[in-house]
């Protein structure tokens, strides 16, 4: 019984969701498409970064690691910068 009132719960929440989402004008859900591009670029760039890292090993690749934390790190604080200037386009 539990997991039957979770699944409607669950269900309402994702109703809600969907319904607020459609809200979005094409101006802002435009700008927030284009802040999940960057995040995912960034993903990207930092997965090739640490597989290129796992086959150099040693120092080198401790330190290209590094660096792609630092891309991933970076691509996400201008990702949510991006939505934030995003939820402002219809004074949210």
């Amino acid at each position: 019984m539990k997991t039957f009132a979770k699944g409607v719960m669950l269900a309402g929440v994702a109703a809600m969701s969907l319904s607020l989402a459609a809200c979005d004008s094409k101006k802002e859900q435009a700008a927030e498409d284009q802040a999940n591009s960057v995040r995912e670029s960034a993903d990207a760039t930092a997965d090739s970064m640490e597989a290129t890292a796992d086959a150099v090993g040693g120092t080198a690749g401790a330190a290209m690691d590094a660096k792609a934390d630092a891309v991933r790190s970076a691509g996400e604080k201008k990702a949510d910068a991006d939505e934030d200037k995003a939820d402002k386009i219809d004074g949210k």
